[in-house]
């Protein structure tokens, strides 16, 4: 008797080895458009890419610059009102940390702005590419044979 069998009858019976096996018949094997013979699709959509690195570019940079500027204000006020004081100090320095952190996250914004760009047409480049390859295929001297 094969061992599917005899799993399956100790399975039913509740004697059998409670450990679970995964098979290579399709149970438990990954769904997706980059499963074998899935039925998802994989897609690139330009316009989206496009639209997020405005967005990026036309808000929250912008809106980033801003509001640091603000909290800067806001800041030095502060440190002026406790000139003298240890309070001044600390917020200084929490200050210059705040203006750190935000050079990373303008760093990244713009980095994330260009990455969306690129992969746009990086894609495009793909496409036109894998179709002139598929094309010069397609004009080979064996067709039709």
């Amino acid at each position: 008797m094969g061992d599917f069998d005899q799993e399956w009858r100790q399975s039913r019976s509740g004697t059998g080895n409670e450990q679970v096996h995964m098979r290579l018949n399709g149970t438990g094997a990954p769904t997706g458009p980059l499963a074998p013979g899935a039925s998802g699709t994989f897609g690139s959509a330009p316009a989206e890419k496009v639209a997020a690195a405005n967005t990026i570019q036309n808000e929250l940079e912008g809106e980033t610059k801003t509001s640091t500027e603000h909290a800067d204000e806001a800041t030095n006020s502060a440190v002026k009102g406790f000139d003298g004081w240890d309070t001044a100090a600390g917020l200084k320095k929490a200050g210059e940390t705040w203006d750190r952190q935000v050079a990373v996250l303008m760093g990244r914004l713009s980095a994330e702005k260009d990455a969306l760009r690129g992969a746009t047409g990086q894609f495009v480049r793909n496409d036109i590419g894998l179709g002139d390859q598929f094309r010069s295929v397609g004009k080979s001297k064996l067709h039709g044979v």
